[in-house]
């Protein structure tokens, strides 16, 4: 049989045949003549096999160690492990599945923020701040989302999953304080009239220092265990720094100077 008839027999292609080849899954078989392959009936079974391996999904390499036991003790081995990745990915997708139906449910009922999906504390205080019509105010959300995201991302042991919870639990009497969410309202307001002053404007120091003034100090206490100062001096700083106007970034710098040495003086630095 010639390449595209033994393809044709295993259900493969004839590129597949030749790829096997090149990776040593099968042997080449002698030549005619005429410089083609003559491939038998035991190509043709050692064909059907690598193609049943690799759709129950096994690697190339694996099905290649498969083949080199001919007791079948490595395919055994192999297999279970197969199962047991098969069985760690089914339960990531229950997992994502039911994390994905609370999604669903929280937007059917117009609970999901723009910004979503985040994490459900962080939806919860979303909600419990309301909806505001200001630039600045949409853009604190998005940081927050990020910032949701990014400290998400620990391993659940105290680290920074157990710093998130206490940052949205520290977050959220803030949220269900009427009196604190519109003095934060109207600083926003405030910043959002600097989106085209000057970098040197002198509403810039007084509202540096309201905003960190309004810093509770369970809030500077997180801060300044992670170093807010030192977050900003660095390239994600930069970054988050340039995502404000010029006037707006130096308000920003001024407020966590003045955290910072709050938080030293608090310490007795």
């Amino acid at each position: 049989m010639r390449i595209g008839e033994i393809a044709a027999l295993a259900g493969v292609t004839s590129r597949a045949v030749r790829h096997y080849h090149q990776l040593g899954l099968l042997p080449e078989p002698e030549r005619r003549p005429n410089g083609y392959r003559a491939y038998g009936l035991r190509h043709a079974v050692e064909l059907a096999r690598i193609r049943r391996l690799t759709e129950l999904g096994l690697g190339l390499a694996e099905v290649k160690d498969v083949l080199a036991d001919d007791a079948g003790r490595e395919l055994v081995e192999v297999l279970e492990e197969l199962d047991g990745d098969l069985a760690r990915q089914e339960a990531a997708v229950r997992e994502r599945r039911a994390r994905l139906a609370e999604l669903l449910d929280r937007a059917r009922a117009g609970e999901l923020p723009p910004e979503g999906p985040v994490s459900p504390e962080l939806g919860r205080i979303f909600a419990a701040f309301g909806p505001s019509d200001s630039p600045m105010a949409a853009k604190d959300r998005q940081h927050l989302a990020l910032f949701d995201s990014m400290i998400g991302n620990g391993d659940g042991d105290g680290g920074t999953d157990g710093r998130r919870g206490e940052l949205l639990a520290a977050l959220r009497p803030l949220a269900d304080d009427p009196e604190f969410v519109r003095r934060v309202e109207g600083m926003y307001r405030r910043l959002d009239e600097l989106a085209d002053a000057p970098a040197d404007d002198p509403r810039i120091a007084p509202l540096g220092a309201e905003l960190a003034a309004a810093m509770p100090a369970e809030l500077l206490r997180l801060m300044s265990e992670g170093d807010a100062e030192q977050a900003v001096r660095g390239d994600f700083g930069e970054a988050f720094l340039g995502d404000f106007a010029p006037a707006q970034a130096e308000v920003v710098r001024r407020m966590i100077a003045a955290l910072t040495e709050r938080a030293r003086r608090a310490d007795g630095g």
